[in-house]
């Protein structure tokens, strides 16, 4: 039998309400009057599906609730970062695809000095999926930025899980071999920041990873 406090967790106010009537006009005790209440409410169902089924939907809410304020924050963060760059830093994006997934995977990635030159990166990159593919990207724009040795650089993508794989204590297994080549390529550059963007603000980088599933020749130019 379902516990008051599972009772009162999943009741509406309008039920509270009206088990509070109910218990007043028939005598009954707050936890009766409210599971009448609730089993009416439930009509054939079970008063314990009712309940289940309640707790799902405020879970649901809830998650979506967390969401749109780490979307929200998430789109400050680009904002300040995409509005305020540092005139000395060079910017880069990167962006991995794979067709299908998995299937065939295309690296992209533009690197841009302060001066506004930009390199452009896109070759294809064997078989593998898009977590893969995003990583394979993100190494070789680090690799690029090697080349040139920028004393600041800032990175874009759009993939959360790169992201945050390659900052996390302790990754994906699955990853950790390309976690591993892109700590090691990291080490190797100072004041390096990592920004996650929405994909529309990835275009460029998506474009040559793209190019790079149907154009499968390497082509990394100047």
């Amino acid at each position: 039998m379902p516990k008051l406090e599972d009772l009162l967790e999943v009741a509406y106010k309008k039920e509270r309400a009206s088990s509070r009537r109910l218990a007043k006009n028939l005598a009954l005790s707050a936890e009766d009057a409210l599971r009448q209440t609730l089993q009416t409410a439930a009509g054939n169902q079970l008063l314990s599906e009712l309940i289940a089924n309640r707790k799902r939907q405020k879970a649901d809410a809830v998650t979506k609730i967390a969401l749109r304020k780490q979307l929200t924050t998430d789109a400050r963060a680009y904002k300040r970062s995409a509005t305020l760059p540092d005139p000395a830093a060079w910017l880069a994006w990167f962006d991995g695809a794979s067709h299908p997934n998995p299937g065939k995977m295309g690296v992209g990635g533009v690197l841009r000095n302060p001066n506004g030159e930009l390199i452009h990166i896109s070759f294809a990159a064997g078989q593998g999926d898009s977590s893969e593919a995003e990583y394979l990207a993100l190494i070789a724009v680090l690799q690029a930025a090697l080349e040139v040795r920028p004393e600041k650089l800032v990175i874009y993508g759009d993939s959360r899980v790169v992201l945050d794989d390659v900052q996390a204590e302790n990754g994906a297994a699955v990853l950790s071999h390309h976690r591993m080549r892109a700590r090691q390529l990291i080490a190797q550059l100072t004041n390096l920041a990592l920004i996650w963007i929405p994909r529309r603000k990835n275009s460029a980088a998506d474009a040559l990873s793209q190019q790079a599933v149907i154009l499968p020749a390497i082509c990394r130019e100047q």
